[in-house]
């Protein structure tokens, strides 16, 4: 079993990567593999809406996605970690999700025509294993956490939660302090708890 877990910060080593990587060292100590991913390392533009994963079952666009792509499909679960920006997900997450979004649904289905309804077989994402993680300053963090969550949910996957909403309260002054919310760690380190078990049951 594998979890990757994706920070959507701009930020290297900032506070929604800690509260990412904190969560994946809890699903370590469950034996299943992980990897964090950083998309700040990444060159990601957002969906053209050009609808040509329809038929070729890839994206037009040329750049780091497709490599994404590869590890989501690859992955049993998925965590994603952003910082609340005026009440959203960053630009960049918003921008892979989009894309993943769309041409998994188009993976695995076929478009009909206009007065056709749709009977969905799932898309290439249906029955993994999701949880979000947002960090704010003071607010903003459910608006964000709720796109995080529709996003999963259109997308057929299984999304675990925690004893709270997964989300952690730092960057006071632009600070790096996530490891001092001692209550957002313990509801991270939970959900990673609850990954784990549901990953094992599916998997038996």
């Amino acid at each position: 079993m594998k979890v990757v877990g994706f920070c959507g910060s701009p930020r290297v080593k900032g506070n929604t990567e800690f509260l990412v990587g904190t969560a994946l060292e809890q699903l370590q100590k469950q034996g299943i593999e992980t990897e964090l991913i950083r998309l700040a390392d990444k060159k990601i533009d957002q969906c053209s809406g050009c609808y040509a994963c329809v038929n070729t079952k890839e994206c037009s666009i040329e750049d780091d996605f497709q490599e994404l792509f590869q590890k989501m499909m690859e992955a049993d679960g998925l965590i994603l970690g952003s910082p609340v920006y005026h009440s959203s997900i960053t630009p960049k997450l918003k921008a892979l999700l989009d894309r993943a979004g769309f041409l998994c649904r188009w993976v695995a289905n076929d478009m009909k025509s206009g007065n056709s309804s749709y009977q969905w077989k799932g898309t290439a994402f249906s029955g993994k294993v999701m949880a979000p993680i947002t960090v704010a300053r003071r607010a903003g963090q459910n608006f964000a956490f709720a796109q995080l969550l529709l996003w999963a949910t259109v997308n057929d996957m299984i999304v675990v939660g925690s004893n709270y909403w997964n989300v952690g309260v730092a960057g006071t002054g632009g600070k790096v302090d996530a490891d001092q919310d001692a209550e957002g760690i313990g509801i991270i380190r939970h959900m990673s708890d609850n990954m784990g078990f549901v990953l094992k049951q599916l998997k038996k």
